[in-house]
């Protein structure tokens, strides 16, 4: 599992309400989710990514509510992964769940400016930042299992595919 992208930098502490604020939850419309996918962090946002984009994080990432809504507003508006130097927990678990694959890296975000090019191979566990010469750095790889939950879009798609 490869991703190259441009990134997308955002700080410490981005709670679900700012990768999907509240007043959008009265839908389940993945579309309608991702149309509003860290518009409090920036309004322009959306407009601005293209499919594979990766979103680079600060510490705790995914704070605050524990809905799923987050990491299906990330995934349905393209972003390919996100790699934060932590996640909060829950968001950790419903990222995998909802087919969102995460990196934990606390040495890239201080690497990266936004717009670089970088990229991930969830297979080996490493990271390479295009232009910089440096080696890659390495990642906990995605455990096979996750990796699964990933390629069949998450959980319940997984656990359907397995009934059949």
């Amino acid at each position: 599992m490869k991703f190259s992208g441009r990134v997308w930098k955002f700080g410490d502490n981005i709670d679900t309400d700012v990768i999907i604020p509240a007043r959008y939850l009265n839908t389940s419309d993945h579309q309608v989710l991702a149309a509003h996918c860290m518009e409090d962090a920036d309004p322009e946002f959306v407009k601005k990514i293209q499919p594979g984009d990766i979103i680079v994080g600060g510490v705790n990432f995914g704070c605050g509510s524990s809905r799923e809504h987050a990491p299906i507003a990330i995934k349905v508006a393209g972003i390919a992964c996100v790699v934060a130097r932590s996640f909060a927990r829950i968001f950790y678990r419903n990222a995998f769940n909802m087919g969102l694959p995460i990196f934990e890296s606390d040495a890239l975000w201080g690497m990266v400016s936004e717009g670089q090019q970088i990229d991930v191979d969830g297979d080996s566990g490493k990271i390479t930042v295009a232009g910089s010469g440096r080696e890659p750095l390495a990642v906990n790889p995605i455990p096979p299992f996750m990796q699964e939950l990933i390629h069949d879009g998450g959980l319940m798609r997984h656990l359907s595919l397995k009934k059949k």
